[in-house]
């Protein structure tokens, strides 16, 4: 199994495991369709015999609040940046985060093309900003479990059904690790 790392961070962010495809307008953007399942939040479990405290007791013996996840957030401890709790950033702030951004993949790609496939390059990325910014509003974002403001933030959204989610990533950004 390969295992995808993000190059400024070092955090796991998917795997080969998800099918990586280049993006149909824009091939230095790797997809990946998810999934979303239930996942049980904070599985509780009271001894038989036990008498848990008023406090300390949700329900008797019950399960934790189940929420909805995708599979690529639960499979490697991503953190979901959720715009209800105000940790989702601003389009402006995106969009900044992406420059910076670009600015260590240019870095990486110069050192492995050549001039005119850093040209190239180049203009893929502008095209690909375009896209991400232009969607932006439609997507989830997510960041690696070190939580490190300089590093890839995977974007998921939903494929034309409005129910497979995807994930969006760049290819440029990742460094393979076999497993």
């Amino acid at each position: 199994m390969i295992i995808y790392k993000d190059i400024v961070s070092g955090d796991e962010l998917i795997s080969d495991t998800f099918n990586l495809v280049p993006a149909k307008d824009c091939d230095i953007l790797w997809e990946a369709d998810c999934r979303k399942y239930l996942k049980k939040k904070n599985e509780d479990f009271a001894l038989e015999g036990a008498n848990p405290s008023a406090e300390d007791a949700e329900e008797e013996g019950g399960e934790g609040e189940a929420v909805m996840v995708h599979d690529i957030e639960d499979q490697f401890r991503l953190v979901w940046l959720k715009p209800e709790e105000g940790l989702k950033p601003s389009k402006e702030s995106y969009k900044s985060h992406l420059k910076a951004y670009i600015k260590k993949l240019n870095k990486r790609v110069a050192e492995t093309k050549s001039d005119d496939e850093l040209k190239a390059w180049q203009e893929k990325v502008k095209v690909a900003m375009k896209k991400l910014t232009s969607n932006y509003d439609n997507y989830d974002l997510l960041m690696g479990e070190s939580m490190n403001g300089d590093a890839m933030y995977v974007l998921i959204d939903f494929r034309e059904d409005g129910v497979t989610p995807y994930a969006t990533v760049w290819a440029d950004g990742l460094r393979e690790e076999k497993v």
